[in-house]
């Protein structure tokens, strides 16, 4: 399929070889928009494509990965590859930036692996992957708000300006707490209830900062804020029961104050596949 003498192999995803991903990939262009193929052996194939070393060798790709923009770029295209590939069925989605020095070293590590990945697609065939957020969208400058009027000047009457001061910041700090708490019971009740349906839970790190605030999917909750993420949870579900799995996570959030709930899908499902051996990533020419 490629020189390997100018080319190394970006590997997108782990899947059967069949008439229908032939031609789905047929109709794909990757990362480096070149056009994305198979590389099969026996009852398992990769989708790859021909990349060049002076951007994908160990050195650039490095590079590439610790600038965002570009890094955004290598992103979207590796899940766009992935994603058309789902609706096929199985598909075990490779790391990002896993590159190999040639087909050879694919097939080597399909071969290697043989008796990991058959057994994950088989697992995989007909569930998908769903994300479920949750944030508190208090904090110490919001909790404790009904607090600060006639009430709580009444209560600090006979205290010194700075000591009342002091007492409002904790009324605020106590308001924080006992939502956190809140938010941490709503998602166990989630996850709970998600349970019921979900075959699989990989429970993630909670995000921070800017990705905290990337997500776009349908949620509940307070509308613009997003506060503090306290679950960051992914399940394996069965495709038919998709809609029945959205609904049940959003209503067991409905109406808890300080909560807000964001559920994304349907993924290929990413958190549930293996990741590739080390010694097959970002290999050297």
């Amino acid at each position: 399929m490629t020189d390997i003498a100018q080319h190394m192999v970006y590997a997108y995803a782990v899947l059967r070889p069949t008439p229908e991903a032939a031609r789905a990939v047929a109709a794909l262009r990757g990362v480096a928009d070149e056009q994305v193929g198979l590389v099969e052996t026996g009852d398992l194939a990769a989708a790859v494509g021909p990349v060049p070393p002076e951007e994908f060798g160990e050195g650039p790709l490095t590079a590439r990965l610790e600038e965002l923009p570009r890094l955004e770029s290598l992103a979207r295209g590796h899940h766009g590859v992935v994603a058309a590939l789902a609706p096929l069925g199985a598909v075990l989605p490779l790391r990002l930036a896993t590159v190999y020095r040639d087909e050879d070293r694919v097939r080597q590590t399909l071969q290697e692996r043989r008796d990991e990945f058959l057994p994950l697609l088989e697992r995989l065939t007909g569930r998908v992957e769903w994300g479920v957020k949750v944030y508190t969208t208090a904090s110490e400058e919001t909790a404790g708000a009904p607090e600060s009027g006639a009430e709580s000047d009444a209560g600090d009457a006979g205290l010194s300006p700075g000591r009342a001061y002091l007492a409002a910041r904790r009324r605020r700090r106590r308001g924080a707490e006992d939502a956190w708490q809140a938010a941490v019971r709503t998602a166990s009740r989630i996850a709970d209830e998600a349970g019921e349906i979900a075959v699989e839970r990989v429970a993630h790190r909670p995000q921070r900062g800017e990705l905290a605030r990337a997500g776009g999917g349908g949620g509940t909750g307070n509308d613009g804020e997003y506060g503090e993420n306290i679950a960051n949870d992914a399940y394996l579900v069965p495709v038919d029961r998709a809609e029945d799995f959205r609904a049940r996570v959003l209503a067991a959030a409905e109406g808890r104050q300080g909560v807000r709930v964001e559920v994304t899908g349907p993924w290929a499902p990413y958190s549930f596949a293996l990741p590739p051996a080390p010694a097959a990533q970002r290999e050297t020419a």
